[in-house]
């Protein structure tokens, strides 16, 4: 199953969430892939991957993915397609062609029964790579600060992810809303969490993840929290989120 981890906004720790998930996931055994999307790359990097060449837009110019493209990570079971700063310019280069919406699925079809779970890693942007995502994936996973600004921006990207499920991709659902960079300290982050809670109900997962600086140090040293601090509040609150996301994902495939 495909999943695209997206938000318009920056700053919401949408790339964390990838990294910390995918890594959580793929301790339980599950074979995962990354897909960097993000042409900042913060993904590949956040792992210790600084990729000149063999990347999604090298995959895209050439319409499948080579298998020495695929890396594995310091975790046996996942996986990572990276990406570097040449990925911007396929946003103008896609933008003549086509169905150019469905690039990214076109060579994602080569390799997704391999892996048990995907998850693209999406630019802060509505733009066509964030499109390409929507369109390739199967659920959308959306990261949500708990802070007020961050609750600007989420009906229009609501909107944008209902018109590609009625026009583009007729399957797509959100699979859920996960709360990031929390801090119980403040009334604000309390009160944002209730009000999310009260608008999107089961659609949001019970775990929250808080502001916590073993997750903040993890990406300069390459590495998921799994590996640089198994002892850490972050991790124990991914380790909760991927149980829950487990748990959905099962029931899912049971429908």
């Amino acid at each position: 199953m495909i999943f695209a981890i997206t938000n318009q906004k920056g700053g919401v720790g949408k790339t964390t969430c990838t990294i910390n998930l995918g890594a959580c996931l793929a301790e339980t055994g599950l074979k995962i892939l990354l897909v960097d999307f993000d042409p900042q790359a913060n993904c590949s990097s956040g792992l210790g991957v600084e990729a000149q060449h063999n990347t999604v837009y090298d995959a895209l110019s050439l319409g499948h993915i080579p298998p020495d493209f695929i890396l594995q990570t310091s975790i046996e079971t996942l996986f990572l397609l990276p990406a570097n700063q040449h990925l911007s310019g396929a946003e103008i280069e896609l933008s003549s062609f086509e169905n150019r919406e469905y690039f990214l699925s076109r060579i994602l079809d080569s390799c997704k029964t391999q892996f048990d779970i995907i998850l693209i890693d999406c630019p802060p942007s509505l733009g066509l790579l964030t499109v390409n995502a929507l369109c390739t994936s199967d659920a959308v996973c959306i990261p949500l600060q708990c802070e007020y600004f961050a609750l600007e921006g989420m009906s229009h990207l609501l909107k944008n992810i209902s018109t590609i499920s009625e026009t583009l991709n007729k399957n797509l659902f959100i699979f859920g809303i996960i709360l990031t960079l929390y801090d119980g300290r403040t009334r604000l982050a309390r009160d944002v969490v209730e009000e999310v809670v009260s608008v999107f109900k089961e659609k949001v997962f019970d775990s929250v993840i808080p502001r916590n600086i073993k997750i903040a140090e993890a990406p300069s040293f390459g590495k998921p929290i799994t590996i640089y601090d198994n002892t850490s509040i972050g991790y124990e609150s991914y380790k909760a989120l991927t149980k829950e996301f487990i748990l959905r994902w099962q029931n899912h495939k049971n429908v």
